[in-house]
């Protein structure tokens, strides 16, 4: 493909990152169960809208891939680009452990005075924030605070539970990122387009059949419909180990290790889209081919769903296909509407969201974990959380369940609009 030597930033790409973290937060912080069924996971084999939404991430992850790292590899590759890689992608999976392990103690089996759990774990938090913004002295200053709590507790005779890393979940969101985020930028650095559409084809095919043909020890059936006699968890479980797996999971792990190799391949999808965006077409062949393109990969997907089921824990073949191209389509409405015909207003939410999407994800996570952790005593059986409390004595007073839980994620989701917006309005952005 000749590409465009234009360095021209796609607001369609932001905005297209900011629906999908924006979407990522509301499905994953509802107050309650049941929900609407595009708001949840299909319970094992199928798709619904929120299983759209990791691939479409990763997808993403591919584009900025080509169009960051695009015109270096025209000048020159050189060790300053990998050692950025590397460093990016250590960064990442740090984070998601740093999530999973804060605030460095078991919160619920830690005896502490009245807000004091909480005011540490706020601390180690803003150390974390002050940290990617790159103010390490005040990050290192206020984590020390924060150490210093919890050793206070200790010495003033409080019992303190310290974190289980014989549980600490090995894998995960942000450390699938990584390490598609590292893979698809090696492979773009040392490949073409073509051989870049040989090697996801590859991984896919062959993903297909290892899951297919190599039968699991100890089950006398091996199908991909049962979530423990599949190849994918029963090499999890054995490599990983249960005590590392997505303990809701507990025989398997929907990032897991066999899982993410398909879904490097949904992350190169996302390099070919890039590089489509990049060569000098202009823009209505650049928009036609992206949704021909997209149209081709839904169609094969949903014809290889008929012998490897849509599944988003096993992250099968046919799932990739199909998210890719509706990543396509999603992408191509958006390019359409904010780059060719210039409708911008709409999209400033989603801007605001993808101006600092990893900031988003990772604080946002920790302060539904806090909401959950913390509990208030009071005239109740047992003591209740902050959720708790505004669904049972206000929301689920005037509404239904389902439209509880959607009006408590959409409080959520506002709450985090205003604090990024904040970050927005003076040029803060976060990012590794």
């Amino acid at each position: 493909m000749p590409e465009d030597q234009t360095t021209t930033r796609l607001i369609s790409l932001d905005v297209f990152r900011g629906m999908t973290i924006g979407g990522m937060v509301l499905v994953n912080n509802p107050g309650t169960s049941p929900v609407y069924w595009p708001l949840d996971h299909a319970e094992w084999n199928g798709l619904t809208p929120t299983d759209w939404i990791f691939p479409f991430f990763l997808f993403i992850v591919g584009m900025s891939i080509s169009i960051a790292l695009g015109k270096r590899v025209e000048e020159r590759v050189d060790r300053a680009i990998y050692t950025k890689i590397f460093s990016r992608a250590a960064l990442i999976y740090l984070l998601g452990q740093l999530m999973s392990i804060l605030p460095f103690f078991e919160y619920g089996k830690t005896e502490a005075p009245t807000l004091v759990r909480p005011a540490i774990w706020l601390l180690l938090s803003a150390s974390l924030l002050f940290f990617l913004l790159r103010k390490f002295r005040v990050a290192i200053a206020i984590a020390a605070i924060g150490v210093f709590g919890i050793l206070f507790l200790y010495l003033a005779g409080y019992h303190v539970a310290p974190y289980n890393f014989g549980t600490m979940r090995v894998l995960g969101v942000l450390p699938r990122i990584a390490i598609c985020y590292l893979a698809a930028s090696l492979i773009f650095l040392n490949t073409t387009w073509k051989q870049q559409t040989c090697i996801a084809l590859a991984l896919l095919i062959g993903y297909w059949i290892v899951m297919a043909t190599i039968s699991v020890p100890g089950c006398a059936v091996t199908s991909n419909d049962d979530k423990a006699c599949n190849l994918a968890a029963y090499v999890d479980r054995m490599v990983i180990g249960v005590n590392h797996i997505w303990r809701y999971g507990k025989v398997y792990d929907p990032e897991g290790i066999m899982s993410t190799i398909p879904a490097i391949a949904t992350t190169l999808s996302g390099v070919l889209a890039g590089t489509w965006m990049r060569t000098r077409r202009d823009n209505l062949d650049k928009l036609s081919g992206i949704f021909v393109f997209g149209i081709a990969l839904f169609a094969i997907g949903w014809i290889w769903n008929s012998f490897f089921p849509f599944n988003k824990a096993l992250w099968t073949s046919s799932y990739v296909f199909v998210t890719s191209g509706l990543a396509l389509a999603t992408f191509g409405v958006c390019y359409w509407l904010l780059d060719i015909k210039g409708y911008k207003r709409w999209a400033t939410p989603f801007k605001i969201f993808g101006a600092n999407a990893l900031a988003l994800f990772v604080f946002s996570g920790l302060m539904a974990r806090m909401l959950g952790a913390f509990k208030f005593d009071g005239p109740w059986p047992e003591p209740k959380t902050f959720g708790s409390l505004l669904l049972d004595n206000v929301l689920l007073r005037i509404m239904q369940p389902t439209n509880a839980s959607l009006t408590y994620a959409i409080g959520f989701i506002l709450v985090w609009l205003f604090l990024m917006w904040l970050l927005y309005r003076r040029n803060i952005y976060i990012k590794v």
